[in-house]
């Protein structure tokens, strides 16, 4: 028994230097002459490489009678190029024993190949040749159009709860082009024509609106050769770029609306306005996620599930976005309980962090769930390239990789109370009731 003890006393010891002791990430970073961003950072410990692309432009970047035009590159991207056959970039990583993948947000469409560090030059031959030459015809677009809806069908029309983000965002922004979500609508896709989608290429997949962040077993010297070699004589970005500048206007009453859906279970979504990711209530926002939805000891899961047991589930989180965005917090109902019930016992939870300090004991443990999450998220190559990737890109500052944590350690039970008074306030939010479509007339 005193072997356990002192044995679980030591892996408590570890741990929490550990969190206090996370390794300084470093990197090196620098422009090419056509305007790549280029950031490297170095690890020997491990035979492998993560390639990682990030474009600046997301769906806010779109036409709004072009809708879903950055999703549906993130899908084309892959057909191929001059020098690639169609649809072999997936194989031609897998064989080399790599990973792939590709993602769309609001603000950015990002790509990564995570490869055998002996495989490095590989990932960087693809993805100069998709920068400089990517196969934008109309086989391809044709191709695409038809996965791309079969994505939505699967995601959003025939899921339980799918319309939940588009319906959201359209009814909580009437202005900003937030408004509509990435995955885009059906009817734009189909009406654009060839041209549309080949200025799209040019104008946004320019290495003057990319970073090409590398993070694991690389040599910086030769490293720098390759990207060289590869990347040089792209040619610079000369077109110009959509960069919304619509404000959403300060609401001043609640919005109120409910969605029928093809569901059992009612469901509340709660939507309020918060300021962009670089504002400095952002911290605070962000560690009220925690507070509130952060495991099965949480206020809202506690609150709902265990004790009221008026639902199934509930939790909340911040959508992470450029420019101000939407704190979302959400609750499945239990069997035989209401929309109404779950609003109601939300709205509790919410109003105690806008009314009282959260005690010792529950800040200590906040603050070790934010340390955690941080230093698990510099666990992973690719979570470490795309960090720095975004750090450079949203905030201008590679280097919050290794200082983020300060400022969440700078906030106050005081900021966490005064964050929650700011702006979850009724006439800041969008309320959507999701009901069963037996319940409609």
């Amino acid at each position: 028994m005193r072997k356990l003890f002192l044995f679980t006393m030591m892996t408590l010891i570890l741990a929490s230097q550990s969190f206090s002791q996370s390794p300084k990430i470093e990197f090196t970073e620098y422009d090419l002459s056509n305007g790549l961003h280029v950031i490297l950072h170095q690890d020997n410990s491990l035979p492998i490489v993560a390639v990682t692309t990030t474009f600046h432009v997301g769906s806010k970047n779109e036409d709004p009678k072009r809708t879903g035009f950055a999703h549906f590159f993130e899908h084309l991207m892959f057909e191929g190029s001059d020098n690639i056959k169609r649809g072999e970039i997936d194989n031609i990583i897998q064989n080399a024993g790599g990973q792939l993948n590709a993602s769309t947000s609001f603000d950015e469409t990002k790509y990564y190949f995570i490869l055998p560090s002996n495989q490095l030059e590989l990932g960087l031959w693809i993805e100069s040749e998709r920068m400089l030459h990517a196969k934008v015809d109309s086989t391809g677009v044709e191709t695409q159009r038809s996965v791309v809806k079969e994505e939505r069908r699967q995601s959003i029309d025939n899921r339980p709860y799918g319309s939940m983000f588009e319906q959201v965002f359209s009814h909580s922004f009437s202005v900003h082009p937030y408004r509509w979500t990435p995955i885009g609508s059906f009817q734009y896709i189909d009406q654009a024509t060839i041209e549309e989608f080949r200025d799209f290429y040019h104008t946004y997949y320019v290495p003057n609106n990319a970073v090409l962040s590398i993070s694991g077993d690389i040599d910086i010297a030769k490293t720098k050769q390759l990207i060289d070699a590869y990347y040089s004589a792209i040619p610079k970005g000369t077109r110009p770029m959509l960069r919304p500048t619509e404000v959403e206007p300060v609401k001043t009453a609640e919005v109120r609306d409910s969605i029928f859906d093809n569901i059992q279970l009612p469901a509340v979504i709660q939507a309020y306005h918060i300021p962009a990711q670089t504002d400095k209530d952002y911290y605070a926002i962000a560690m009220l996620t925690n507070l509130l939805s952060e495991g099965q000891s949480s206020r809202l899961y506690k609150a709902l599930v265990d004790d009221k047991k008026v639902a199934v589930y509930s939790g909340s989180f911040p959508m992470t976005l450029e420019n101000p965005g939407l704190f979302i917090v959400y609750s499945v109902a239990a069997f035989g309980k209401s929309a109404a019930d779950n609003e109601t016992a939300m709205d509790v939870e919410i109003s105690k962090v806008q009314k009282e300090l959260i005690s010792d004991e529950e800040f200590q443990k906040l603050r070790n769930q934010v340390e955690s999450d941080i230093v698990k998220g510099k666990n992973k190559q690719v979570g470490i390239a795309y960090s720095l990737a975004e750090n450079y890109l949203f905030f201008g500052n590679t280097n919050l990789i290794n200082t983020e944590i300060e400022g969440y350690m700078a906030v106050t039970k005081e900021d966490l109370k005064h964050a929650a008074q700011q702006y979850f306030n009724k006439e800041n939010r969008t309320i959507l009731y999701y009901l069963p479509k037996a319940k409609k007339n």
